[in-house]
């Protein structure tokens, strides 16, 4: 692993560019889907037909648009900024609807739905390392040489698979960490699974379950509340913490 010099002035602006849009469009998007949920404001809910719109639609659009344009260009100027650019608010409105897509119904302002904003978050961060210039195929060892191909056909298929690990056992913010510490997504993947992932339901016996339900409520109760908050304080409290709210809002 590696920190380059950033420079978003050079080849890392159409980078910059992804994600200072992702994070614009995030904040807009949640500010406007309260201002839905509260009533207040012109906003309303993008009903066509009877049917509900939900903002990871437009979200699709842009993002196979924005790739298709820089695919073309080549990272030729201004094409390459103006598709990062479309990327970054296409795959924001996409991964803000992220739980429902998942659970393929509207869990937007439920507990579970609060899991968009991990994602979200955790992408944000892991496309500011590498604005800041973090490069996980790089090694600190020779600035100049890059990881072997041998090393990298080896390890490279490892982690992907104990990142899919991760993801499976609802461990989402370990992934992201281990995208960029691999030996972080390896313990993930070791390691018992969330109670209410879908690892968990089909490959763990009633016994394995509880153990893995006392193991994440300990961790919750002594890590996860300030996590629960601020999540809260982005994305608003949940409607099955007693909140009774419309149905979840797009733009």
């Amino acid at each position: 692993m590696h920190f380059e010099t950033a420079d978003i002035t050079g080849d890392r602006l159409p980078l910059f560019l992804l994600f200072l849009s992702f994070v614009i469009t995030f904040l807009t998007t949640r500010l406007i889907t309260r201002l839905i949920r509260a009533g207040k404001g012109p906003f309303k809910n993008n009903v066509r037909g009877g049917v509900h719109i939900h903002h990871a639609v437009p979200g699709i659009i842009l993002t196979v648009a924005g790739a298709f344009v820089s695919v073309a260009v080549d990272g030729a100027r201004p094409g390459a900024e103006i598709s990062a650019v479309m990327i970054g608010i296409g795959t924001s409105l996409v991964l803000d609807e992220f739980a429902l897509i998942l659970h393929l119904e509207d869990v937007y302002w439920s507990r579970e739905g609060q899991l968009s904003v991990q994602v979200v978050c955790l992408t944000m961060a892991g496309l500011g390392l590498s604005v800041l210039g973090l490069n996980p195929l790089r090694s600190d060892a020779d600035d100049t040489v890059t990881i072997g191909p041998v090393a990298l056909s080896v390890n490279l298929p490892i982690t992907i698979a104990c990142l899919l690990i991760c993801v499976a056992k609802g461990k989402y913010s370990t992934a992201a960490i281990g995208a960029f510490i691999a030996p972080v997504a390896w313990v993930g993947a070791i390691r018992l699974a969330r109670p209410r992932s879908r690892w968990a339901r089909k490959r763990y016996s009633t016994e394995k379950r509880e153990r893995a339900r006392v193991r994440a409520e300990a961790f919750d109760k002594r890590y996860g509340s300030w996590g629960l908050d601020v999540e809260d304080l982005v994305a608003g409290r949940p409607t099955d913490d007693g909140q009774q709210t419309q149905p979840a809002a797009a733009t």
